[in-house]
């Protein structure tokens, strides 16, 4: 990771403010980029090293385009959304002349030579780039570690995991290292470290985050998408990153823009389905509590609640399925040429690639088909679905992953994580937002799933939900006296 010669300063008011609000204040002239930055890279200095969440920084770098930042505001050009806000990219997203270890050792001196599309669009927004932020090897599994780096510890409780796999990245927005975050999503990993860290995790439709370069064009259950602290910086990140790139088939037409709209509106009247555990998972008694107490909050905000949620039968074997088929064809090259320096659950997923048969395939196929059905129908009558991201809080950083949850065995590095996965399978929007803490002060998301499609729809439910709690402006204690509460 690269150093700063510049002394250690305590960070200041700006690294706790909204994204929208220092994009606010850069290009009002309040504010510089080049302060930003600053209060960014200071912060890192001091908290990083406990929380590990930055494993590849770039000071001199991001303070020379803050500066360039600046120029262009004294000189009135046009601005991005995003003008001079610093942002650490995750860790397997390619960044040109940037390096990108994906986790992995095979990858540890690796520079892509090219943007990935999300990449490039955030940087056209304005967003300045101060490093990359860490990652389990691969992107595989909802616990932030690898052999190159080491873990990224929780910022509420550093024995215990941020989640995964963009755990690097929602770690270091708890602490004020950076305003805005970028990551992807397939069983998970944009919603789990969400939930984990008292941020907010947005998983978007299929194809509203355009991909493209990758040899899975036609896979619709791996998508990029934002992480930030409030829903509305979220919906700022996604007017800079959505819209129609017909390099990816699955691309999405509606532009960025419909993001930039106002987030309130009346609820009254809407219908919203409740589910402790989606079809009897095991679901961990002290997340149940917490979610508990929080139904009362749509309630108050006009909506209907019903206990319901959609048969989801066979959507574990769809997931189970499809990610194994999926890792083997990214992966399968590294498992052939470096075996011995992948971690045991990438080879296994590989090892469950290989071993699928035809029918298999197509069963799995038919069976996604059939849930979507059994979806469409079900939000025929509600407007959203609302249940726990993760099936237990927040566990140890020694930990792999939970061997058991609520007493029942988990068998793989995945099963436990099943309340992401099946929403996953659905090909539906769904988000993570701060819902409360535990008894041991462990963070606690709830998951907002709507109906095809409607990403803006979910985006509301869960900007009146944060509004409603405020749990957002909550910070960890390793942070906490170091900037005053957010306006």
């Amino acid at each position: 990771m690269g150093s700063r010669k510049e002394p250690v300063r305590l960070e200041t008011e700006l690294n706790f403010k909204t994204a929208r609000e220092l994009a606010r204040l850069i290009r009002q002239r309040d504010v510089s980029a080049v302060d930003v930055v600053t209060a960014h890279l200071d912060q890192i200095d001091r908290l990083n090293p406990a929380i590990n969440a930055i494993v590849t920084l770039l000071p001199e770098r991001a303070l020379a385009a803050a500066n360039a930042a600046d120029r262009a505001v004294a000189r009135n050009d046009a601005m991005g959304p995003l003008h001079g806000l610093p942002i650490a990219h995750k860790d397997t997203t390619d960044t040109k002349g940037i390096r990108t270890t994906r986790g992995s050792p095979i990858y540890r001196d690796h520079v892509p030579t090219e943007n990935a599309l999300i990449v490039e669009r955030l940087q056209a927004a304005g967003a300045i780039a101060i490093g990359k932020t860490n990652v389990p090897e691969f992107g595989a599994g909802s616990q932030t570690f690898n052999t190159l780096f080491g873990a990224t510890r929780n910022p509420y409780d550093l024995s215990k995991t941020p989640g995964g796999s963009s755990g690097g990245a929602a770690a270091a927005l708890a602490t004020g290292m950076h305003p805005i975050a970028d990551g992807s999503d397939l069983g998970g990993s944009l919603r789990n470290p969400g939930g984990y860290c008292n941020v907010v995790g947005f998983r978007p439709s299929p194809g509203r985050v355009p991909k493209i370069g990758s040899k899975t064009a036609w896979f619709d259950m791996s998508v990029y998408g934002p992480l930030a602290r409030t829903v509305g910086d979220v919906a700022l990140l996604m007017s800079a990153i959505a819209g129609a790139d017909l390099r990816d088939p699955l691309s999405l037409s509606d532009p960025g823009s419909i993001f930039s709209r106002p987030l309130e509106r009346s609820l009254n009247g809407v219908k919203a389905a409740w589910s402790r555990n989606l079809g009897g998972l095991p679901v961990d008694s002290r997340t149940t509590a917490v979610l508990e107490c929080q139904r009362c909050v749509f309630d108050d905000l006009g909506l209907e609640v019903v206990d319901a949620e959609p048969d989801l039968s066979g959507a574990d074997e769809v997931f189970h399925v499809f990610r194994a088929w999926e890792f083997e064809l990214e992966h399968g090259e590294n498992y052939d040429t470096n075996r011995d320096l992948l971690k045991d659950t990438v080879q296994w997923n590989v090892e469950a690639g290989r071993e699928l048969t035809g029918p298999r395939i197509g069963q799995a196929m038919r069976l996604r088909s059939e849930i979507y059905r059994l979806a469409q129908e079900f939000f025929e009558t509600y407007d959203f679905l609302l249940l726990p991201v993760s099936q237990a809080p927040p566990f140890s950083i020694e930990t792999p992953y939970p061997a058991e949850v609520a007493g029942v065995p988990m068998s793989t590095y995945i099963e436990w994580m099943r309340s992401c996965s099946r929403i996953t399978v659905t090909g539906h929007p769904a988000i993570s937002v701060p819902a409360g803490f535990t008894s041991e002060g462990l963070p606690v998301g709830l998951q907002i799933v709507g109906r095809a499609r409607d990403d803006w729809g979910v985006l509301q439910l869960a900007h009146a939900f944060e509004q409603a709690t405020g749990y957002w402006r909550q910070r960890p204690a390793i942070a906490a006296g170091t900037a005053p509460a957010p306006a």
